[in-house]
């Protein structure tokens, strides 16, 4: 363990042996810092906070503090963060309120750019991308794989899918479903995530089919309702096509409106 003469341990946090922490950094009562856990200078960590192994938190990033609700009186909540995450710098993660289940969560594998904002109550699963000053309000949930662009907000209790991606600067008002690309004041859809689809390794028949069901579902014009049924029907052995129609059907703020038609596949 190296601990910086200059930084503050509350005698009632939890330091795994391999723990860094930095100048002037601040350690909470409560804060439980798994192996390999890096603490930059200056960075607060309040508790009650867990975070996994191999996490990274860069100079000046505060993780665990109060949740920004003028309902939060004290209670005791948390802030759950997984393993191999990178918090840059001035980001931030507030915990949870009894409101929304107490718990804030954060999955693995993240990578928080500077000035970003995980609200309180909000799910953010594993391997997600918020670019520089990207914010979520309070219980929003960002699934798996999903990339928020600088300067983009999401507005609370809504839902960001699976390997979608928000445009820099977007607002989102509205759930984004699994796989697909939106932008905008307030955010529209513009087609697939042609590019995370193949980052994340799907093959061109499963995009194929992905663009074929964003077609009928956005641009025919046929009422969703009667949209998803069809595409049920006729795409019931496909997994990625089946998670989008359950992500819509379960949505209780609606998704983003379509623009335009969604442009041609390159081989």
């Amino acid at each position: 363990m190296a601990i910086h003469p200059t930084a503050i341990i509350d005698p009632q946090a939890e330091l795994a042996a391999s723990v860094d922490v930095g100048p002037y950094a601040i350690i909470g009562p409560g804060v439980v810092l798994h192996d390999d856990v890096i603490i930059g200078a200056h960075a607060v960590v309040t508790g009650p906070t867990v975070i996994g192994a191999r996490t990274r938190v860069h100079p000046h990033a505060v993780l665990g503090e109060d949740p920004q609700d003028k309902k939060y009186a004290g209670e005791d909540t948390r802030l759950i963060i997984g393993e191999d995450n990178v918090f840059r710098e001035f980001s931030t993660a507030n915990r949870g309120t009894v409101q929304g289940g107490g718990e804030t969560r954060i999955g693995d594998g993240n990578l928080f750019m500077a000035y970003s904002h995980v609200a309180h109550d909000c799910l953010v699963g594993s391997h997600c991308v918020f670019a520089n000053c990207a914010s979520l309000a309070g219980h929003v949930e960002i699934q798996d794989g999903a990339v928020l662009g600088g300067l983009s907000g999401v507005h609370q209790f809504t839902r960001v899918g699976r390997c979608a991606m928000v445009g820099g600067g977007g607002m989102v008002a509205q759930d984004v479903p699994p796989f697909t690309i939106a932008q905008g004041d307030r955010a529209r859809l513009f087609g697939l995530n042609i590019v995370g689809l193949r980052r994340n390794g799907y093959r061109l028949p499963t995009i194929q089919a992905l663009r074929a069901v964003y077609r009928e579902l956005f641009n025919q014009g046929t009422p969703l309702r009667i949209a998803l049924e069809q595409v049920r029907e006729v795409y019931a052995d496909t997994p990625e096509v089946m998670e989008m129609v359950d992500f819509i059907e379960t949505s209780r703020r609606g998704v983003c409106r379509a623009v335009g038609p969604e442009p041609a596949i390159e081989s």
